[in-house]
């Protein structure tokens, strides 16, 4: 077995067959083993890194998680999910065991992450979390994820509410007409935001999911650095970290079909910024498209454009940033774009 790696795997009735079997050099990371097995391993020359205890999380987890996953006792109560509990868990005082669980955690969901994006053309969608359902932007940002993912695009965002959960919205049902999008939207502005009520806001979401089951996968990178916004219930990968400069970073760097900015504020203009930094020192070929919709907001209410301009002169990133202001220039920048990339 020597380089074998086995992670999350159950292996409580295999004693026999690992008994037969030289394990020196196999790795175990967080494998369901008897103990007699475990310790027979170890004799062996095997390594078994066993899961950190009292742990509300699985640190050695083999896949991304699911929104049933992370909302599975939401009938009783967004306080008895486990995206709450592992929330409430995270914001003890720090100590060895739980920041080692947390890196491990963290660990397996890059792994989980990078094997999801292999042979997918992401595109990145920022924007603002306090965009509230019902509202016309929040229609609008469903709406240019649901033609980007009909392109054949994988759309990433940061998996929380707002824009954010519109997009995912948007990619989940692009299979379906424009006309069904917009049925989504109708149930979903009963209930505009999180606040008061998660439970409520969460409900409508899953509501939407039965009644249109089966939609397009797309991917959310939450956090539960901010915990208190709960992932939304429409991307069906669903990689959350704990730390959040990781999940920040990933995110950026699998978007390379390009990234959409829409109206935002700190958080988003952060986005931005880095995702800059990336493309002013990347290769040519690294450069991925950065697409801002709203001319008046990002030149006049957060004018961020005119830095981007001054970055981008005379460097290959100059040529790859845009500002438009309505969804078909937006999807015309990044169809060119991938066109262009795909004949490279």
């Amino acid at each position: 077995m020597a380089g074998w790696h086995l992670q999350s795997v159950d292996l409580r009735e295999r004693g026999p067959v690992l008994r037969r079997l030289d394990p020196a050099g196999a790795l175990f990371l967080g494998c369901g083993l008897e103990p007699v097995d475990e310790q027979s391993l170890r004799a062996r020359g095997a390594l078994v890194f066993p899961e950190v205890p009292d742990a509300p999380v699985r640190q050695y987890r083999a896949s991304l998680y699911t929104p049933g996953e992370l909302y599975d006792r939401l009938a009783a109560g967004y306080h008895t999910t486990l995206d709450a509990r592992v929330y409430g868990w995270s914001k003890q005082p720090p100590d060895l065991d739980r920041s080692l669980a947390k890196a491990l955690h963290d660990h397996s969901i890059d792994d989980a992450l990078h094997e999801f994006a292999a042979g997918r053309r992401l595109v990145g969608v920022m924007g603002g979390h306090a965009l509230a359902r019902g509202s016309a932007p929040y229609a609008a940002a469903a709406h240019l994820a649901h033609r980007l993912a009909g392109a054949g695009l994988t759309v990433a965002t940061g998996g929380g509410p707002g824009a954010m959960e519109a997009a995912n919205l948007g990619a989940y049902l692009s299979a379906r007409p424009a006309g069904e999008l917009d049925a989504a939207l109708d149930l979903l502005a009963v209930v505009p935001g999180f606040r008061p009520s998660v439970h409520g806001w969460a409900r409508a979401a899953f509501d939407v999911l039965a009644r249109w089951p089966d939609g397009v996968r797309s991917l959310g990178i939450p956090t539960w650095h901010y915990g208190h916004e709960p992932p939304n219930a429409f991307a069906t990968d669903i990689a959350k970290y704990f730390k959040n400069a990781i999940r920040e970073d990933v995110l950026l760097h699998l978007a390379a079909a390009g990234i959409v900015f829409l109206p935002g504020v700190a958080g988003t203009v952060q986005e931005i910024f880095q995702d800059a930094c990336e493309n002013y020192y990347a290769d040519r070929s690294a450069v991925a498209p950065m697409v801002l919709v709203g001319h008046r907001h990002w030149t006049e209410a957060v004018p961020v454009w005119p830095v981007l301009q001054a970055l981008g002169e005379g460097r290959d990133m100059g040529a790859h940033l845009h500002l438009v202001d309505s969804l078909d220039e937006a999807v015309a920048v990044l169809a060119v774009a991938t066109a262009h990339t795909e004949t490279m």
